[in-house]
């Protein structure tokens, strides 16, 4: 099955499956009891904060602020010590929460009918977070606890609150050693000196984390000043107090991206933890790799750190059984899904990784486009994230593993660490706006009460890309929603009638993709259709493929109908 196909439906089964499973095998007493200590002092007591309407559109508290923008992304701040923070986060933020572990069980509901199937993953979760709390800091505990304060009753039969919110910060991950980089294709780049039109270091990437459209509809831009550590702001959803995409105010960034590695044998730092710990503590390279030698985590990940004080980035790979660093120096680092440092370039893992996914394909590409040209303005990284085309500028359709835009982002940020500046995108994927937002202004000023609404900078707005509003992207709505309707019938067995006007529409409205092709090619496998099979497979062939390994994959399947 082409990756892509799995990302559409076998991730969202298997990775909300593990939200689930992580929840149900982390609290239900029926199942396993985790024993989880209440991280709280003897006799330490704590009220909830109490929110108030802000206007229409959100809440404000002594210590926070949630409001929506015009353009609908989340714009958050909260500030003082670890529970307290968390307290706060979850009384403003507590529909949102609970809108996302909806999500999760709706999507249990409709996708894992197979009790054995949820089972063994219980059983496989409870052995993997069985120590966890042993690998989160007290610091990081007391605000996952006061967060999940205000979690759901609803969802109570399946743990409790902080076991839950405890143990989603490690789905990504538990997800990420199932799944083995199928759910995760980031692309990002760091860009300093000749390179950039103010000599400065530029940072730009695409957080290609899907799990469904409704997935990524409330993202939250999170500005949290801390009792400790430096103010930062990190882009996040409800329940999430992890970092995946980050700046704080020395001008210290950290984005990270999955890569491969040796199946892990049990729990330990949850990787957005981890980045949150580096965002929160570190001013430079040095102090992030420090912080990053001291815990371990359960699967491999690049962490792309860019330091305003040291003018330039470096990449951390940390796995399960080491950690190297990728430090280039020559004012371009660019970072996939595969590792580049000396301790892991050569390894078989990372060989098999680069012959067998997209990621060599996307980091080509992104080298391509940021080593040539005028050096590069905040503008020019919006351009390259954006990029949609396979090598050489090859068109590849749309939606394609092999592009930098894959059109499956939950959020897309630019960078200006010495200027404290950052863009994301409001989405669709990478094609809304992206709202311009300045630290040190926002931070400048103390509590919510004071804080400028909203946050972002409507004059140093980015334009939506035009691909937006053509008829093109009806197009791409219309052939995304059958290949799902396709992948559906084939991975869950319920009835799917494709008509011959919807077969030839489907070709019709992306016809350079290969996944086009093996998508039918796959339908009529499945429908017992060996020839029409084989036809759709040459056709996959015959196009731009993601990677060699899946090259291998479809000329296998393609040989097997031949056979019949």
């Amino acid at each position: 099955m082409p990756r892509f196909l799995r990302l559409l439906f076998v991730v969202p089964l298997l990775v909300v499956e593990l939200l689930l499973a992580v929840a149900v095998t982390g609290g239900c007493a029926l199942l396993f009891d985790m024993r989880l200590n209440v991280p709280l002092e003897k006799g330490e007591t704590f009220t909830l904060p109490e929110r108030r309407p802000f206007g229409d559109r959100g809440w404000i508290t002594e210590h926070g602020r949630l409001s929506v923008t015009d353009h609908g992304l989340w714009e958050a701040y909260v500030e003082g010590p670890d529970l307290e923070r968390g307290l706060t986060v979850g009384v403003l933020a507590k529909e949102l929460i609970e809108k996302q572990e909806t999500l999760f069980v709706d999507r249990i509901k409709m996708l894992v009918p197979d009790a054995r199937k949820l089972g063994w993953l219980k059983h496989f979760v409870n052995f993997f977070n069985r120590d966890i709390e042993d690998h989160v800091s007290l610091e990081y505990r007391r605000e996952i606890y006061g967060e999940s304060r205000s979690f759901s009753p609803a969802f109570e039969v399946i743990g409790s609150g902080y076991e839950r919110a405890l143990n989603y910060h490690a789905a990504h991950d538990i997800g990420h050693a199932l799944q083995d980089l199928a759910f995760v294709g980031c692309t990002s780049f760091a860009a300093w000196g000749e390179r950039t039109a103010d000599g400065g270091l530029l940072i730009g990437r695409n957080f290609d984390f899907y799990l469904g459209e409704e997935f990524a509809c409330d993202k939250v831009l999170l500005f949290m000043r801390p009792e400790k550590g430096f103010p930062f702001v990190e882009v996040t959803w409800g329940g999430m107090l992890g970092a995946v995409s980050g700046m704080n105010l020395e001008g210290l960034t950290v984005t990270i991206n999955a890569s491969r590695s040796a199946f892990p044998n049990g729990a330990h730092t949850p990787i957005s933890l981890l980045a949150r710990e580096i965002l929160q503590y570190a001013t430079t390279i040095n102090e992030a790799v420090a912080i990053a030698q001291r815990r371990d985590v359960f699967v491999s990940e690049s962490i792309l750190v860019g330091s305003a004080k040291d003018g330039r980035a470096a990449v951390i790979e940390k796995a399960p059984d080491g950690m190297g660093v990728f430090d280039p120096g020559n004012g371009l680092v660019v970072c996939a899904n595969h590792y580049q440092s000396d301790t892991f370039r050569d390894s078989e893992v990372n060989k098999a990784n680069i012959r067998d996914s997209d990621s060599m394909s996307r980091f080509k590409r992104m080298t391509d486009l940021t080593s040539t040209g005028d050096p590069m303005t905040p503008i020019d990284a919006v351009r390259v994230l954006r990029e949609r085309t396979g090598p050489g500028g090859a068109s590849v359709g749309l939606g394609n593993p092999i592009a930098i835009d894959q059109l499956i982002a939950h959020h897309s940020v630019v960078f200006q660490p010495a200027q404290r500046r950052m863009w994301i995108s409001v989405g669709p994927y990478t094609l809304g706006e992206y709202l311009a937002y300045d630290l040190r202004t926002i931070f400048a000023h103390g509590g919510p009460e004071r804080l400028p609404d909203p946050l972002y900078d409507p004059l140093a707005t980015l334009p939506a890309d035009t691909l937006l509003k053509s008829p093109v992207m009806g197009d791409f709505t219309w052939h995304r929603a059958m290949r799902a309707a396709l992948t559906e019938h084939r991975i869950t067995g319920r009835t799917y009638a494709l008509a011959s006007e919807d077969e030839a529409r489907y070709i019709a409205t992306d016809p350079d993709n290969a996944l086009t092709y093996s998508d039918l090619a796959e339908w009529y496998q499945a429908e017992g259709d060996h020839a029409k099979a084989v036809h759709y497979f040459d056709q996959a062939l015959a196009r731009t493929v993601s990677s060699a390994g899946e090259r291998s994959k479809l000329q296998a399947a393609r040989n097997a109908c031949a056979r019949n």
